[in-house]
């Protein structure tokens, strides 16, 4: 046989092989491989789980940012706030003040003396974005909206926002020390949703009437809501929008799909269609990764035997509920409780005093802790105690 017949048959038989390979391959599907990272426009992002706190993939989430009306994030907290300690209460009346009345941007066209409820007045905030409700509100709380902004950096100090200075309390302000960051913005969206979850009775509403009665008559005014993800992501339930030629266009978009509460942060975005196509990307992938183990710690614990006390035992409690969010695709199933307890507790014992803990452990390694509360208080037993008690015995 010749070179040429040589390379001729090589060729057909390779030819003949590739074609059997590329029948024998499978399909290949445009899907990103698991744990693969994401690909969003934004600068600047993060994606958390709202009950752990567990960040789940982040993009730049400490640079500092222009919030916008993000900002009402923290300004709703602490409506919340004050709701939930009862100084203020869902019917009480608001009147808008001047001041008020005369933000710009985003508003519901509130009038200078128009009273409105509470309730209304967060609806005004949390659907429509309007600045002249969350100023009316901060006057309503604080007494004026510096008095207010003081308290919303404390409540941001206390919680852990070190990249975040707020100046007033609806994000309207140009000011270069007015800022925080996707990771801060995070943080406080996860202690509204997670601490006050009426917010969402109030973030999931699309479109909805309110009245105003001033002294020019009544009128009805529809508020609409600015966070269009409520119709184009089933799982949304909230949180707030913003957008400012410095901010750019920002989400703190949250959502709820099988029990597990997920947050998408995005900064800065190029356009308002980016925000929404970004956190719907950061929730696909997070709902696609994550896998939640919760225990309420509901189980009854045993007493505790009580040395030198009034009492011959004492009562346990856990002190709260257990979740750990995976993203390794580890079977959940495996999770194992362990209490640590002491065999016997010496008097006197507080209320709320630690003794000891329930340790939680998968594939070997310990995934984290509930502390177990006395749940009673225990005098230490003093000599007179001792005869009572011998008496006690002789007289059964």
């Amino acid at each position: 046989m010749d070179c040429v017949k040589q390379k001729a048959i090589a060729k057909k038989l390779i030819s003949f092989m590739l074609v059997i390979c590329l029948i024998g391959m499978p399909e290949i599907k445009g899907y990103a491989q698991e744990g693969a990272p994401v690909s969003i426009s934004a600068p600047s992002a993060i994606l958390m789980e709202a009950s752990t706190g567990t960040v789940i993939y982040e993009q730049n989430a400490d640079a500092s940012c222009s919030p916008a009306s993000i900002t009402k994030i923290m300004t709703m907290l602490l409506i919340f706030e004050a709701l939930d300690r009862g100084d203020i209460k869902l019917e009480d009346e608001v009147m808008t003040s001047a001041h008020a009345q005369s933000m710009g941007g985003s508003q519901v066209f509130l009038e200078e003396g128009e009273m409105q409820t509470v309730d209304t007045m967060i609806k005004c905030i949390a659907v429509a974005s309007g600045n002249d409700a969350a100023v009316a509100m901060a006057e309503f709380i604080a007494g004026s909206e510096e008095e207010f902004v003081s308290r919303m950096n404390e409540r941001a100090e206390q919680l852990g926002m070190q990249g975040t200075h707020f100046e007033d309390c609806c994000g309207l302000t140009d000011s270069d020390n007015h800022y925080t960051t996707a990771r801060d913005v995070a943080a406080m969206s996860r202690e509204l949703i997670t601490k006050h979850p009426a917010v969402f009775n109030y973030t999931m509403i699309w479109m909805e009437d309110i009245t105003h009665n001033t002294a020019r008559g009544s009128s009805t005014f529809t508020l609409s809501s600015t966070n269009k993800l409520l119709k184009q992501y089933q799982w949304t339930t909230g949180l707030k929008t913003g957008s400012t030629s410095k901010a750019k266009y920002c989400l703190s978009a949250t959502a709820r799909k099988d029990d597990i509460d997920l947050i998408a942060v995005v900064m800065t975005a190029p356009d308002y269609k980016v925000r929404f196509s970004d956190a719907a990307t950061l929730l696909n992938y997070g709902y696609s990764v994550s896998a939640l183990y919760k225990d309420e710690n509901k189980d009854a614990l045993p007493r505790l035997i009580v040395d030198g006390g009034v009492a011959e035992d004492v009562g346990l409690v856990y002190k709260e509920g257990f979740s750990y969010l995976d993203v390794k695709g580890n079977d959940l199933s495996a999770v194992e409780k362990i209490l640590n307890l002491p065999g016997a507790a010496r008097a006197p014992i507080e209320a709320g005093e630690k003794a000891g803990e329930a340790v939680y452990r998968l594939n070997g390694e310990t995934i984290g802790t509930v502390p177990v509360l006395f749940a009673e208080s225990v005098a230490e037993a003093v000599y007179k105690d001792y005869v009572l008690k011998v008496l006690g015995y002789f007289l059964l």
